[in-house]
Parts: structure tokens; sequence; C-alpha cells
């Protein structure tokens, strides 16, 4: 890595949600580095900050000013990192343009290289525009989020002082850096997003702002030959719950999925947790499943929900009835954690994109796996109830 100043240390990697964070944190561990997950930003630099942190700032959920004054903060905490990182979704849900420019002000970098492409996934930028699959975002499935529509596609709109970078022109990179600005760079393949990180001299100068492919990219540019180590795996569960809070219609057909095995047993919650904790406690099978309603609700039905689902988990961990988690989104996965005690998730791997696996820091060490709302096809949880209850190793297949 090339930085302006020695002194710089660690990565910092600032994320608006759970898996936001994980996904960022991921192919970092992969290259090399230590990574833990923070459950919330820290009120100081944490004494592992040389290895990479991964912060869950929760800001999606919040209101524009509350999330421009967390991730603002944020950023003016981790202002000297070596690598700092704002994670944005790749289908440009939540207050993008505001937290990017919080961010910018915090990290007091000189310029801002924005890449939310995800190819892996089906999300890429051409000319500026954010498509899904084909399908600019505004106009996919994302657009009748819930809870966080997607109204544009164009960051040129979002970004109106914005620089348009293509990738078969990442040499023009430096100069644009050098004259400070927001650069927002086209990606439609990994290699583009490879381009636009070769092409920056200085990590350091440059607020990097992007989803999962573009930190897989500073990943491979930022690979450690030495130091640590692959991560030790968790043991095989004797007994896994699988907790889907997410309504992505992916998530639904993979849980969908999973309930069609013998070895399957799971209830839907209600707004009082009491009925399914009795139901799962008398449940024989080896994996179990625990879902909100498939229909969407009120945002005040919907916030008992969590919570009653969140009771659940914390009941069936605390008397051991379950001995590891499979999570979807990252909205659930934030309410499910915190009342178990949890204060982080050092990671391990990312089996799949938009998965990662590790063990949770605090009163209950349980074995994790996190997966984004709509990320994976159909057959998705089945791998990851069969991966959490074998000790597969990273690259081997569930």
């Amino acid at each position: 890595m090339t930085f302006r100043n020695a002194a710089r240390q660690g990565i910092a990697i600032l994320a608006d949600d759970l898996t936001s964070a994980g996904d960022g944190a991921a192919p970092f561990r992969q290259a090399g580095h230590d990574a833990r997950i923070l459950l919330s930003a820290p009120a100081s630099v944490p004494r592992h900050a040389a290895g990479v942190s991964a912060v869950d700032l929760g800001s999606r959920v919040l209101d524009e000013a509350a999330a421009v004054s967390r991730t603002e903060r944020a950023a003016r905490l981790f202002d000297g990192s070596e690598l700092l990182f704002k994670t944005v979704d790749s289908t440009l849900r939540g207050h993008v343009a505001a937290e990017v420019r919080a961010a910018w002000v915090g990290s007091r970098r000189r310029a801002v290289v924005l890449a939310p492409a995800f190819p892996a996934e089906g999300r890429v930028t051409v000319k500026g525009v954010q498509y899904v699959r084909g399908v600019p975002v505004h106009e996919s499935d994302y657009a009748r989020d819930p809870v966080h529509p997607v109204r544009c596609s164009d960051l040129a709109t979002l970004f109106p002082q914005a620089a348009l970078a293509q990738p078969e022109r990442a040499d023009e990179l430096p100069e644009l850096i050098g004259n400070g600005g927001l650069i927002v760079c086209s990606a439609a393949e990994d290699r583009d997003l490879d381009r636009v990180v070769a092409a920056v001299p200085r990590l350091d100068d440059v607020l990097w702002v992007g989803s999962p492919g573009l930190a897989a990219a500073l990943a491979r540019r930022c690979a450690r030959t030495t130091g640590s180590g692959p991560a030790p795996l968790p043991d095989p569960a004797r007994r896994p719950l699988v907790v889907v809070g997410s309504t992505n219609p992916a998530t639904r057909r993979q849980l969908a999925a999973l309930r069609t095995r013998d070895d399957v047993q799971g209830v839907t919650v209600g707004t009082d947790p009491d009925p399914a904790v009795q139901a799962l406690r008398s449940l024989t099978a080896p994996v179990l499943t625990l879902q909100t309603p498939d229909e969407r609700h009120s945002p005040q039905t919907a916030r008992l929900l969590a919570r009653a689902q969140a009771a659940v988990v914390q009941a069936l961990a605390e008397d051991h009835t379950v001995d590891a988690l499979v999570v979807t989104g990252g909205e659930t996965a934030t309410t499910v954690l915190h009342p178990l005690g949890a204060t982080g998730i050092d990671l391990v791997d990312e089996p799949e994109p938009g998965v990662v696996r590790g063990s949770l820091t605090g009163r209950l060490p349980l074995p994790v796996l996190i997966k984004a709302g709509g990320f994976g096809d159909d057959a998705l949880l089945l791998r990851l109830s069969h991966l959490v209850r074998h000790r597969l190793a990273p690259g081997e297949h569930a």
C-alpha cells in the first residue's frame, strides 16, 4: 500500500447497517487482515484498530439529520486511518448523498472516489446510472422497499457537482483527485473497479465510497503476504436457528426452499414472543427457523415484530436451545444481536457473496452467519444451514 503519512495505521469501514459492515470487512479478512465488526460506534479508536474495524453506525434507520451527525462524528474519529472506506448500498437505499457528504467533511480527505457497483450480484454503474440485473434501481423491486424505497438511479442527480469517470479513462483519476471534489466511477466488471483502485497513487488521499465490489478491489491491492493467517473455523453447530426478518422476495424464496426439508422446522413470530418460544422449544428438528410474517406491515407493527423476534432469539440462546445463528437482513441482525450482549463480530470469512461468517464477541460467543437481505439464489439458506452444522473450510462447498 502507498500512503502519504507513515504514521497512519489501520483500515476503517463506516457502514450504515450491519450487513454492509460485514460485506465491507470480509474481503480484507480474506486478504490476510484481522477484521472485527463493531455493533456501534466507539467513543475512541479501538485498541485492535491496527487491523480492520468495520463500524455499524445504524444510520440507515435514522432520520437524515441524525444519520449525518453520526456519520460525520465517526469519520472524524477514524480520520487517521490509512484507508477510510464508507459503504453505500449497491441499490442506493438509505441516506446515500447526505451520508457521503458528512463522511467527507469528517474525514478531511482531499477527494471522494465513489464506485457503488457490485458486479458479482448484478449491480453495475453505467454512465453514472445504477442498475440491478439490467434494470435501473428506481424501477426494480428496491423501489418498493417498505422502509427504504429507492427513488433515484442517477448518481449525477444525487451528486450534481460530481465528476463522472469511465473505467477506460481511469488514468485521469490522479488529476481529478488533485483538484479535490467528488468523483463518480462507472464500473460493469470487477476489473473496472481494480482499474480505479490501481490508478490512485496514495490511498489515504481519498475517502473511498462503495459497496462490496469496491471493498474487494481495495482488499486485493492491500493484500497481506505475511501476518494474520486464516481464522479458526467455528465448531459445528448442534442446533442452529435461522432468523428471517427481511421481507425481500429473494430471502422469502430462500426460506421457502429451506422449509421443504424434513430436518427443518420453524414458526412465525407474532407481536407476543412467548408462543414462538414455547413452540420452538417443543420442536425436534436439527435446524430451526424463526420468521416474521410474509406480509408487510406498518412501521409500528414491524417494530413490534422485530422486538418479539429478538426476544425469542435471546430466550433460545440463553437457555442453549440453539447454539448458532443464521440471520438475514442487517436491521434484523442488529435487533437480534444487541440483546445477546454482543459488542461485535470477529470475522472468519465470506463463504458466499453477501454472507459473512464469524463469532460474536460478548457474553455469548455464538457462531453466526449473516446474509444481506437481497443476495443469493433460492438455495442459499439451504447451503448456509449445512455450512453452520459442518466444519467446511473456506472454499469448500456446502
